[in-house]
């Protein structure tokens, strides 16, 4: 069932969704707003996926089949919530499920900037940025995609990417403005400031590579609070989404607008870095 949502507001948009009853939608916390009084939320560690699987498992097989879906289903939530805190994400989930008639419940995502509603229909998984996640319907499955090797672990700068999978409506928000682009409209290929990824089609062949050390300009970069660039190649043909703002940039024009130019300046030279 397609998800029916409207994406309203400007500069810092949200998605208002209605329920068909006994429908469920889900979100990672802190995406909430509101809700009509008959829509009931539950918080939950396990993905929808592990859900379905716990649900299917303990109908019959006897007590001997109930405790061995209890202990896969403990296992599965284990790994799925090891797998995000490594990734730096929350630990649990928000179901809201529409109890006795249509119900309406209202997600923002964290930065100003648009948001966009994917329709999977289960032929092609998305990957998106691991803050992009707002919220999706209970039949969309959700796993972590690491990239970009050892560096990927680290999660802090859009190496950790979430997969989602299944049929159903996925909401999605970014900084600024959003682009559309196809590799496959420029060659097969392009390349992209890690900061400004925000989805994309399964298809599309995702690389990471640093740019920048600590030679001459590499030195400046750090003196004016940069590092160097996290640089990603996409390749091959399918949709990509791109933001016109990364949060690095955010941060630092927010910095600079409350007086913290001399502090940017010095803190990139000095602060050491572990890893």
């Amino acid at each position: 069932m397609t998800l029916q949502q409207e994406i309203v507001g400007n500069a810092m948009q949200m998605a208002v969704v209605n329920l068909a009853p006994g429908q469920t939608v889900y979100c990672e916390a802190g995406k909430f707003l509101f809700k009509t009084a008959n829509v009931s939320m539950e918080t939950r560690l396990s993905g929808p996926s592990q859900g379905g699987q716990a649900q299917g498992q303990g109908q019959g097989g006897g007590a001997g089949g109930g405790m061995g879906g209890m202990l896969r289903q403990a296992m599965g939530t284990a790994m799925q919530v090891g797998q995000r805190a490594l990734a730096g994400e929350s630990l649990a989930f928000q179901y809201f499920t529409s109890q006795g008639g249509e119900g309406t419940v209202g997600f923002a995502g964290v930065l100003p900037g648009e948001m966009r509603a994917l329709e999977l229909d289960g032929t092609r998984a998305w990957f998106a940025e691991k803050d992009a996640f707002v919220a999706a319907e209970s039949s969309v499955e959700f796993g972590i995609a690491w990239q970009g090797g050892r560096t990927g672990r680290r999660g802090g700068e859009g190496f950790v990417l979430e997969k989602f999978t299944g049929r159903g409506t996925v909401i999605i928000a970014g900084s600024g403005n959003f682009i559309d682009l196809n590799p496959a409209d420029f060659g097969g290929r392009i390349e992209v400031d890690t900061g400004c990824i925000v989805a994309f089609e399964e298809g599309i062949r995702y690389g990471v590579e640093r740019i920048g050390g600590l030679n001459r300009q590499g030195l400046m970069n750090a003196v004016f609070g940069g590092e160097g660039l996290s640089l990603a190649t996409l390749e091959g043909d399918g949709r990509v989404i791109l933001q016109s703002m990364t949060i690095e940039g955010l941060a630092n024009a927010l910095r600079k607008a409350q007086g913290g130019d001399k502090e940017g300046m010095t803190g990139g030279l000095f602060s050491t870095h572990t890893g």
